[in-house]
């Protein structure tokens, strides 16, 4: 099952309300805080995330999912970020498909 969590938009803007996720150096607005689920992203430029998601994000958003068995998509798709835990609850990592750029999260519990 494929759950929709969000669509990912770039941003070089500050926006009130941001968050630092410092392990990706990345301020973001998470997407429970307004009505439409986008998760505003503004990239530091020493960031380890991989030029795709830094590239292809400006071109056509990310969307993302809630699946689970992360490790199942992981399997079958093209990874082009490795799972980490983005809190205590999240894990996530990110895939390319049918040239689509997609974030899948998984509950931990």
């Amino acid at each position: 099952m494929k759950e929709f969590m969000h669509v990912g938009v770039p941003t070089t803007v500050a926006r009130e309300g941001e968050i630092y996720a410092e392990g990706i150096k990345t301020h973001l607005i998470t997407p429970d805080t307004n009505e439409f689920h986008i998760e505003y992203l503004r990239f530091e430029k020493d960031t380890p995330l991989p030029e795709e998601l830094q590239t292809l994000v400006h071109v056509a958003y990310h969307v993302a999912y809630k699946v689970d068995d992360l490790d199942k998509q992981l399997a079958e798709n093209k990874v082009i970020v490795e799972p980490w835990m983005a809190d205590e609850h999240t894990r996530i990592a990110f895939i390319m498909k049918d040239g689509i750029l997609f974030e899948l999260m998984e509950e931990v519990k």
